[in-house]
C-alpha cells in the first residue's frame, strides 16, 4: 500500500512535517510493509516558510529587520535551493516525477507578519498610523543579496495600513514630501507624499518576480477597502479610517499616474494595508491562492497519482476547513486521481461533517482522553495522540483487507 501524508501545522504544537512523521509512525507499527511519503502542506499564512523550508530541502536565514512600530526584530525566511530531500528524490527516480527546481535562480519564502505583523505589537500599541512595512523590504533585499530572484510571500497578519510604502522606500523608491525628503513611516506618512520616484530602486529587483499568497480580495480604498474592513482590528478609530482612506486614494492617484499598469480597484489590493498593491504596481508579482502555491511549489500532485490514500489534517477541523484551507486544497487533488482521504486532527467540531461532502471519506479526531487544551498542545502528547489515532485506524484497514 502507498500512502501519502500531508498535514498541515497543528498550530502551536507541530509543524506540518512533524505532524506527518507522527501519523508515519503509526502507520508503520500497523503496516510495516506500507510505503508512506510524508510532503509539507500550508495554506500561504503561518507556517508556510518552515513549511516549505523544511520539506523542500531548504536553509532558514536568520535576520534583524526593521518591526511595525520601527524597532528591530528577529524573523526568519526561507531559501529553497532547488533539490528535494533524499525521500523525494527516490520518489523521483522511482515514479519518473519532474525534479523540483527554479528556473530562476533560487526561491525565497517569507512571511510578511514576521516583519510586520500585528502579533508583533501589544494590544495598547496598535496603531496604524505608525506601523511599517520597512521590515518587509528588508527581508527582500537580504535574500536579493543572497541570489534569490523568485519568491514566495505570503502577506496575511498585518499590522499595517501603510500601502507598502515602508517596503518602496527600503527598495530605494522615493516617497517624497513636498521638500523632497522621504515621508515618515505609517500611514500618516502618506498624508506628506507629493512625489513618486524610481531612480534609486535596487537594479535586481527588476529581475525578480513575486508569488504572493493573497485569499482576500479587497481593493485598495473604499467601503470594502483595506482601512475600512481591516483598519478597526489595527486599531483605528472610525476618524482614522476616513483619513487614511484619503491617504491611500491620493497615494494610487500617484502611482497610477506614474505605472498605468497599476489597479487600485483590483481584487487583492487592499491586503495587508495595501501590500498587495504595492507588489502588483511596483514588482512583477501575480497574487494567488496561498493553498494553490504551496500545492504546485511541492508538487504534490506527483505524489498523490501513484498513492491508494492520501492522509491530510489540520489541528481543528470544522465547517471553516473547506474555504481555501490546506486540508481540503490537498483532497481536492486526490480526488482529482480517484484516492480514498482520510484526515486526522485535534479537535474537530459539530459542522465538520461538511467536509466529507468535500471529498475527505472519513476524519478522526486523535485526543484519547480528557485533556486541558494547552497539555493537548503540548508537542509530545500531540505526536502520541496521532501516532496512537493513525496506527488504529491502519489496524483497521489492516483487518478489512486479510482475508
Amino acid at each position: 500500500m502507498k500512502i501519502v501524508i500531508a498535514m498541515d501545522s497543528f498550530k502551536g504544537s507541530l509543524s506540518s512535517l512533524e505532524a506527518g512523521e507522527a501519523v508515519k509512525e503509526g502507520i508503520k507499527k500497523a503496516m510495516p510493509q506500507a510505503e508512506v511519503c510524508v510532503r509539507p502542506l500550508a495554506d500561504g499564512g503561518e507556517g508556510t516558510v518552515e513549511a516549505l523550508t523544511s520539506g523542500m530541502n531548504g536553509t532558514l536565514e536568520p535576520i534583524q529587520v526593521t518591526g511595525p512600530l520601527g524597532t528591530p526584530v528577529k524573523c526568519s525566511y526561507g531559501i529553497l535551493n532547488g533539490k528535494m530531500k533524499a525521500e523525494a528524490q527516490e520518489h523521483t527516480k522511482e515514479k519518473n516525477v519532474k525534479n523540483i527546481t527554479s528556473e530562476s535562480g533560487k526561491t525565497a519564502v517569507l512571511e510578511m507578519s514576521a516583519a510586520a505583523g500585528i502579533t508583533l505589537i501589544d494590544a495598547k500599541d496598535k496603531n496604524p498610523l505608525h506601523t511599517t512595512t520597512r521590515g518587509v523590504g528588508e527581508i527582500i533585499k537580504d535574500a536579493i543579496a543572497k541570489g534569490c530572484r523568485r519568491f514566495i510571500v505570503g502577506i496575511g497578519g498585518s499590522a499595517t495600513n501603510d500601502g507598502g510604502a515602508g517596503m518602496l522606500q527600503s527598495f530605494g523608491y522615493g516617497l517624497l514630501d513636498k521638500n523632497g525628503k522621504q515621508i515618515p513611516s505609517g500611514a500618516k506618512g502618506l498624508s506628506r507624499l507629493e512625489t513618486i520616484t524610481d531612480t534609486s530602486v535596487i537594479p535586481e529587483l527588476r529581475e525578480c518576480t513575486f508569488r504572493i499568497a493573497c485569499d482576500v480580495t479587497n481593493p485598495l480604498c473604499g467601503p470594502q477597502g483595506c482601512s475600512a474592513v481591516f483598519g478597526p482590528q489595527k486599531g483605528a478609530t472610525p476618524d482614522m479610517i476616513s483619513r487614511m482612506d484619503a491617504w491611500l486614494a491620493h497615494y494610487a492617484a500617484l502611482t497610477m499616474d506614474k505605472y498605468p499598469r497599476a489597479d487600485a480597484g483590483q481584487a487583492g489590493t487592499g491586503a495587508a494595508g495595501g501590500l498587495g498593491f504595492a507588489f502588483l504596481s511596483y514588482t512583477n508579482a501575480v497574487l494567488e491562492s496561498g493553498i494553490q502555491i504551496v500545492l504546485e511549489e511541492t508538487r504534490l500532485e506527483d505524489y498523490i497519482r501513484t498513492a491508494d490514500i492520501v492522509i491530510t489534517g489540520e489541528g481543528r477541523l470544522d465547517g471553516q476547513t473547506i474555504y481555501g484551507k490546506a486540508p481540503i486544497g490537498a483532497t481536492q487533488l486526490a480526488k482529482k486521481h480517484g484516492k480514498k482521504v482520510l484526515a486526522f486532527s485535534g479537535c474537530v467540531t459539530e459542522d465538520a461533517t461538511v467536509c466529507n461532502a468535500h471529498g475527505i471519506d472519513a476524519f478522526f479526531p486523535v485526543l484519547r482522553t480528557i485533556q486541558s487544551l494547552p497539555d493537548a498542545m503540548q508537542p509530545e502528547q500531540a505526536r502520541r495522540n496521532l501516532r496512537a489515532a493513525s496506527e488504529q485506524v491502519f489496524r483497521l484497514i489492516r483487518c478489512m483487507q486479510e482475508p
